[in-house]
């Protein structure tokens, strides 16, 4: 366990808080005061889930804005997956992570417009601005902190 080294007055921290809410059910809210509910069980998506949607969602947006100017989609989905692996440590994570564009446009000028940059933003959001999976594929540094003394 180490001291914390983020710093809220820094205009590019990021947090969530997570609470207990019962018995593998949690709570996270952001500055905000946003919540999602996750955990294990009935109706919950697991952590590992909200990890595959954060990736989906994170290029969704990156994708979604830029088109939605041009045309409204008539379908816009994004399907995340990946393999749970175990190593020779029992140490377990994901792997071969993928994310799959469903999106279709009108058959109208603009939608032609839109459909023409998916390509392109996809690729854009994978090597550039989409921060989660980036993150993911370039590894970050996690500090695990005991913030209970009595320990």
């Amino acid at each position: 366990m180490t001291e914390k080294t983020t710093r809220p007055e820094d205009p590019n921290y990021r947090a969530v808080t997570v609470e207990r809410v019962a018995s593998r059910h949690y709570r996270a809210t952001n500055a905000k005061g946003d919540t999602l509910d996750f955990g294990q069980g009935e109706g919950l998506l697991t952590p590992v889930e909200l990890l595959l949607a954060a990736i989906a969602g994170c290029s969704a947006i990156d994708v979604d804005v830029v088109t939605g100017r041009k045309s409204e989609p008539e379908t816009f989905t994004v399907h995340s997956s990946g393999l749970r692996k175990v190593d020779e440590n029992k140490a377990v994570s994901l792997d071969d992570i993928e994310v799959s564009f469903n999106v279709r446009f009108p058959a109208t000028e603009e939608g032609e417009k839109a459909r023409s940059m998916v390509d392109r933003l996809i690729k854009l959001s994978a090597e550039k601005d989409c921060t989660v999976s980036r993150t993911v594929e370039h590894g970050a540094s996690v500090t695990f902190i005991n913030e209970d003394k009595q320990s």
